[in-house]
């Protein structure tokens, strides 16, 4: 068994914060969803919905981080890592309905804006604000590193949105008595959700057909690599993402002399680690008698 236990994910180091965000979102969920129902507000009882996908989500990542804290076993090597990646999958997803339903109810209430009471509004909304910036704060950090974490920012950035959505709708209900206010807030925060939502949906799935991370190039790393002295060639590399943060490689090495191989493989480990930050490496060192063998390589 390899070292794969020792890398512990960016996103299993927020996991506190992951935390608190979920019971700060949970329980203000049921305040925005008894504040609807208690002054009659469809606006309210929408986010309240909203909010409740977004603790369901925030739950999701909370499951993954746990999973992908689990170590590796005979018939899962890596782990539970990619745990992680689908979770953050699930969430851009759970996005994407939610932002075309924001859509949809706004367009709906564009020919029949609901009547709603704008001043409870007005107040549950600035305390979901100052909840979701409290989120935001302390997800941020971890949404730069993990896509799951990502995820989970995101899910606290578009209901933040949403209390700027009816705050500003409420105003302008209260003081001008512009009822399509709602709705037109509604279209302006799911098309704000959409293409970052959709960006990130890119990113994972891209993780999840195991195409080459976006920060490295393949022909940088051949190139490093047969500048080693002993490298006659790089070929057959293959570099991948396991989980945000961790990313891996195969490759077949050309080497002049067997005598020099335990030298030569630990100048590679070293530029892999030092220059490319990959972690997790499986180097096939082969001379030119030895290149018949990738007549059978896939």
């Amino acid at each position: 068994m390899s070292d794969h236990h020792h890398h512990h994910s960016f996103a299993g180091k927020n996991k506190k914060n992951l935390k608190i965000v979920f019971v700060l979102t949970f329980c203000f969920m049921i305040v925005e969803a008894v504040g609807g129902y208690l002054t009659n507000s469809l606006a309210l009882i929408a986010d309240a919905a909203h909010m409740f996908t977004d603790t369901g989500a925030l739950g999701l990542a909370l499951i993954a981080i746990w999973f992908a804290e689990r170590p590796p076993t005979p018939d899962k090597t890596y782990g539970y890592y990619r745990t992680e990646i689908l979770a953050a999958f699930i969430n851009s997803l759970v996005l994407l309905l939610i932002s075309f339903f924001i859509l949809y109810e706004a367009w709906q209430r564009l020919n029949h804006p609901p009547e709603v009471l704008s001043r409870p509004m007005l107040i549950i909304a600035s305390l979901g604000l100052v909840v979701n910036l409290i989120g935001m704060k302390l997800l941020s950090e971890g949404s730069a590193k993990s896509l799951n974490m990502k995820g989970a920012y995101l899910e606290v950035f578009s209901d933040m949105l949403g209390s700027i959505g009816v705050i500003v709708a409420s105003l302008l209900i209260m003081f001008k008595g512009w009822e399509i206010a709602d709705p037109i807030a509604s279209i302006a925060m799911g098309l704000f959700i959409l293409p970052r939502t959709w960006h990130l949906l890119k990113q994972v799935t891209h993780v999840l057909l195991e195409g080459t991370p976006t920060h490295i190039e393949i022909d940088e790393v051949e190139r490093e690599l047969s500048k080693i002295e002993g490298v006659v060639a790089v070929h057959d590399t293959h570099i991948w993402t396991i989980t945000s943060g961790i990313d891996a490689m195969t490759a077949h090495v050309e080497i002049e002399d067997f005598n020099n191989g335990n030298e030569i493989l630990t100048g590679i480990k070293k530029i892999l680690v030092e220059k490319f930050n990959i972690l997790h490496s499986t180097i096939q060192l082969e001379t030119e008698e030895c290149k018949e063998c990738d007549l059978i390589n896939i």
